[in-house]
């Protein structure tokens, strides 16, 4: 597969290009994000140009089971269910689950300080789950927008989200009263999903993600994006 991709001189990537800040179309219609960029440095180094595929998540492992692409950068989680049939790069984002509290809040560090507070979630999201057995006072809302928009005004105490949109939140409304809080906790990795048998191309596309670290590729777009090292 490496050597067809490389005579073509282009890899498929399949992306969903509606998930930002990861993959998505920006006013004039073309397809950017951190994945987008990440994607298209690889390719670089491959000696190719990047090709995305746009498809729904829904159809993505399928896409990539009749060969409509030869991978997917999609923010793919690495778990054992999906190594049994696909096989991964090393990982190119670590996210979790993250508290925000409001900036002036000192107390609450961890899942056990959120005992008894008010913590605003999305009614039915693993976060509303994850407050109820820390024994919070739950507060339901429809977005994560409104629940930030409380925090800030001190209304809530605290909230639970995704760790990288928590740091985009945060990057793109530093005037905003909240703040990361503790360490993430149930981190997942993510990477590069391909179908089994090119060794020779995840060798590639592996050398290639771990030379955009060493060189400072990597932190530049990530910082763009995040405001920090996401890869960690």
């Amino acid at each position: 597969l490496l050597n067809s991709i490389k005579k073509r001189g282009t890899i498929k990537i399949g992306t969903e290009g509606t998930y930002p800040p990861f993959t998505f179309k920006n006013d004039k219609g073309e397809l950017e994000g951190f994945d987008v960029e990440i994607a298209n440095e690889v390719a670089k180094r491959l000696g190719v140009k990047a090709e995305f595929v746009p498809t729904e998540w829904k159809a993505m492992f399928a896409g990539l089971d009749s060969e409509r692409f030869d991978v997917i950068a999609n923010q793919v989680g690495i778990n054992e269910k999906r190594k049994e049939k696909y096989d991964f790069s090393v990982p190119y984002t670590v996210s979790g689950e993250q508290i925000i509290v409001h900036k002036d809040n000192t107390s609450i560090q961890s899942l056990e300080d959120l005992k008894g507070k008010k913590v605003g979630v999305t009614q039915g999201s693993n976060y509303e789950e994850i407050a109820k057995k820390a024994g919070a006072e739950i507060h339901y809302y429809k977005g994560s927008n409104e629940i930030l928009a409380d925090l800030s005004a001190k209304r809530l105490e605290a909230a639970l989200n995704d760790r990288l949109f928590v740091a985009e939140y945060l990057l793109k409304n530093p005037d905003k009263n909240v703040k990361a809080a503790g360490k993430t906790f149930d981190n997942s990795q993510m990477g590069f999903a391909f179908r089994k048998g090119s060794p020779e191309l995840v060798a590639a596309v592996d050398k290639a993600l771990k030379d955009i670290q060493a060189d400072g590729t990597y932190a530049k777009i990530s910082a763009k994006w995040f405001g920090e090292d996401v890869s960690k």
